[in-house]
């Protein structure tokens, strides 16, 4: 049975939000902000800083005194840390804002070229920057994480030798991270109404920009605005849709979300996202509790839903400039391996259990069980692979008896490794997809 939009939209969505607009501060005598806790059953937020609570009973105080659950999670956490609320100075490489028309305050100005959607489907929710992203926070090295469960999810991002986890515990509250990584400068963004995590290139032509939430939706899915145009931009094409900067896409860089476990193994001397934000959250508190149900029907969505697919399935996505690929979780979960064709190039999607769900209940580490995907070229220097899911795990390629993981690395039997080149990917719902590409492929293998 579908839960109601509108039920879907107060419960999960409306309330954790405004919640940081709707009351007041104290503060503690070590300077510390704090809410004050009205009742049991929310925590209030600051103005400001858009502190949000659960809808649980976790009350601050409870968060802040070290406390850990039965896995060894701490379930929030405040600290120091650098963030756009309350004063935006600009992550450290950025341009100065420019003197142009502002289409996050004055969207329907006829100064502003043509945009590329209907601004009555540019839906504005909160204010902007409610949700307040991140700009150069701390990361701590993943041998003192002792705070993050195995399982819960990361969204990882390799430039280069320089590799990161973005835990979504942190940025389901933030969904956006601006900073450099591999001396490029980034966009780490996570929208968790369409569940879809996409990191970008800052640079564009001489300018590099920052992004901030600007308190709008589009299809459902995050809009973002960047701070030296005001310019609105699509999370999930990376495309600005309306402003002065409206056509200009940005560089999609390839991201996967997998386990903390994953990543920690892979990446012993890897970097992971601190909590130490600056702003009071529950951090591995889920506001969006049951939103991840495959029976439900999305928030914030108000256009014709593809039903080839239901509208909250998860989904693997690959796309292109104008079309895209889609792959069920049903299938990947009965596969393991699926090779498919993109774009004339040959590619193949991996799966494996062991990813918790930051969209299903109270707790992330609680959440059911959704598995990890990665998308990869299938061939390395040149030579094709073919792999399938091996007994002991990993996946087996049968011509040369590599044994790659989900992040298509595999040890050459000498100290060395064969890595398969990631290809740019969403896990992601299907009407977020069908939305964007309503063309998009579904791809079913024979029984």
């Amino acid at each position: 049975m579908r839960r109601p939009v509108l039920l879907t939209v107060l419960v999960f969505v409306v309330l954790p939000i405004l919640g940081a607009c709707l009351a007041d501060n104290t503060e503690s005598g070590d300077g510390a902000t704090v809410p004050v806790v009205p009742d049991a059953e929310m925590e209030s937020p600051d103005p400001e800083d858009g502190s949000v609570g659960s809808p649980d009973g976790v009350t601050p105080e409870s968060t802040q005194s070290d406390a850990r659950d039965g896995g060894g999670s701490e379930v929030g956490r405040t600290g120091t840390g650098s963030s756009s609320a309350g004063g935006f100075t600009g992550s450290g490489e950025s341009t100065p804002r420019e003197d142009v028309l502002s289409a996050l305050y004055d969207l329907s100005d006829p100064g502003h070229p043509e945009p590329l959607v209907d601004l009555s489907e540019i839906r504005f929710v909160v204010s902007p920057d409610v949700i307040p992203a991140l700009e150069d926070p701390a990361f701590e090295p993943v041998g003192e994480v002792d705070w993050l469960p195995l399982n819960e999810p990361v969204l990882m991002l390799k430039v280069d030798d320089d590799v990161r986890a973005y835990p979504l515990r942190i940025m389901t509250w933030h969904e956006i991270v601006n900073h450099t990584v591999g001396g490029v400068p980034v966009a780490v963004s996570y929208c968790p109404l369409c569940n879809s995590g996409v990191v970008y290139d800052r640079r564009l032509g001489e300018r590099v920009l920052d992004f901030g939430t600007s308190g709008a939706l589009l299809n459902s899915s995050l809009v973002m605005y960047d701070r030296q145009t005001e310019s609105l931009w699509s999370h999930y094409t990376g495309q600005a849709v309306a402003g002065h900067l409206t056509g200009s896409r940005l560089v999609l860089l390839p991201s996967q979300i997998v386990s903390f476990e994953v990543f920690s193994s892979a990446y012993p001397r890897g970097l992971v996202l601190s909590f130490d934000t600056g702003h009071l959250r529950q951090y591995g508190r889920n506001p969006y509790i049951s939103y991840d149900d495959p029976d439900g029907e999305p928030g914030f969505f108000f256009g014709a839903l593809d039903d080839r697919l239901g509208a909250m399935t998860r989904v693997v996505a690959v796309r292109g400039d104008e079309e895209g690929v889609v792959i069920s979780h049903d299938v990947l979960v009965e596969h393991g391996v699926v090779p498919f064709t993109f774009e004339g190039r040959e590619l193949v999607a991996l799966y494996e259990l062991g990813t918790a769900s930051a969209l299903d209940t109270g707790v992330i580490a609680e959440g059911r069980d959704v598995g990890s995907s990665g998308v990869f070229v299938a061939d390395v220097d040149g030579q094709g692979v073919e792999l399938a899911p091996g007994g002991d795990g990993g996946f087996v390629d049968s011509a040369t008896g590599l044994v790659f993981n989900i992040l298509g690395i595999a040890s050459d039997g000498s100290d060395g490794e064969v890595r398969l080149e990631p290809v740019e990917h969403l896990d992601t719902f299907w009407f977020a997809v069908s939305a964007f590409y309503p063309d998009a492929r579904i791809i079913e293998l024979p029984e």
